[in-house]
């Protein structure tokens, strides 16, 4: 035997062998076998165990037994274009009614393609393989197995444009102040169509829950923005309030709300997928800690489905363990914090019929009624410390 080998005897069941292995596990492997009937809960609960499925059933439990805590606000990050694919009806509008959601963070291409199913435009489940050519000379437009209508892009593009010019809109917006508007409109096609529940925006209108585009340039919503902008319409965008008004939504979340007089609470960051509304997300805490200097830790609580790898150097696979180091994860909650690598449309779907079974609705926070006492709450407090290091 090599002198400075250690030795390792297999055979050895030691109390202290016994003790390190019931510290390390979470749960005995030992399934009941799959019945007909069984609910998307409990085969969670029951079958999902190991690998993806293992973390699967924990993102599902973190986010009904701490995320939906009543005091903790939860942030979405929506990233791609699930909407077209009906997630937006099924699965995002019945967390927002619940309550479950109570601020997001979306691509412009999820939005814009929901405003179809408020106007009352079809889209069609088809297969991946499809003739593009042929497609682009019947005009219709593909989005992989979704076609749909070149028509449903220009009317959707009218109704845009229509709206866009009238009074209401002559001024200048944050993302969110100017979702919030377009959605009051969306509230009422859908009254006359008969057609509520179909739209995420008009839903977060009547919740008060604020959507953001970090990037409100790079979608067909923005593309008829720059249009009207090059027609002399005064509306305009400023990503810089979205900055302000996102960490003033996480700041208030961590403190006592003079408002309503409710306690401190955390943050919860949900994150479908990767990308720019990931970022963004994250990055309020840095805003907070970094840039404005006040005094915080991180988000309390971190979940992200994504099916991007973390060696790639991409923000859409990087960690929470990651996160922490910039601050955008409290280090004493990575404990609090689950990534399962599968695809969103996958895992979606699953989550929302989880905890739609599992938690009773909460109250609904509409963050989007006290966003300007929030930002100014954050304003106050920046000023504050601005002072003092002058001191």
């Amino acid at each position: 035997m090599h002198p400075h080998k250690p030795c390792y005897d297999r055979h050895a069941g030691t109390p202290e062998n016994k003790d390190f292995l019931r510290r390390i596990s979470r749960k005995r492997i030992d399934p009941p076998a799959i019945t007909p009937g069984i609910s998307v809960a409990d085969l969670l609960d029951t079958a999902f165990l190991s690998y993806n499925a293992g973390r699967m059933r924990e993102g599902c439990q973190l986010f009904v037994q701490r995320m939906l805590d009543d005091r903790t606000t939860v942030g979405l990050a929506l990233s791609g274009a699930l909407t077209p694919a009906g997630l937006g009806m099924s699965c995002l509008v019945p967390l927002v009614e619940a309550g479950f959601i109570d601020w997001i963070i979306s691509t412009g291409a999820n939005l814009y393609h929901d405003t179809h199913y408020a106007l009352g435009m079809d889209l069609y489940a088809a297969g991946p393989n499809l003739p593009d050519l042929e497609l682009r000379e019947n005009q219709v437009i593909r989005i992989y197995d979704i076609v749909f209508d070149y028509e449903n892009l220009l009317g959707t593009d009218r109704f845009f444009r229509t709206l866009l010019r009238g009074d209401a809109f002559q001024r200048t917006f944050s993302t969110a102040e100017f979702h919030h508007l377009v959605g009051k409109y969306l509230v009422e096609r859908e009254e006359q169509t008969g057609l509520k529940g179909k739209s995420l925006l008009a839903a977060a209108h009547r919740c008060g829950v604020p959507i953001f585009t970090s990037s409100p340039g790079d979608s067909s919503i923005g593309m008829n923005l720059a249009a009207l902008q090059l027609e002399g319409y005064a509306i305009r965008i400023d990503p810089l309030r979205d900055v302000n008004q996102t960490a003033a939504i996480v700041w208030n979340a961590k403190r006592p709300d003079p408002l309503d007089h409710s306690p401190a609470g955390a943050s919860g960051v949900f994150i479908l997928g990767g990308g720019s509304p990931k970022n963004f997300l994250l990055q309020t805490e840095p805003q907070i800690q970094e840039v404005l200097g006040l005094s915080e830790a991180g988000h309390d609580y971190f979940l992200q489905f994504t099916d991007a790898r973390p060696d790639t150097g991409g923000l859409s696979g990087a960690t929470p363990s990651e996160a922490m180091t910039w601050g955008k994860v409290d280090p004493d909650k990575l404990p609090d914090t689950v990534t399962c690598y599968v695809d969103s449309t996958v895992a979606l779907p699953l989550l929302t019929a989880y905890a739609l079974s599992r938690r009773s609705p909460r109250p609904l926070k509409r963050l989007m009624d006290k966003l300007p006492e929030m930002t100014q709450r954050l304003q106050a407090e920046y000023d504050r410390v601005r002072t003092q290091r002058h001191e």
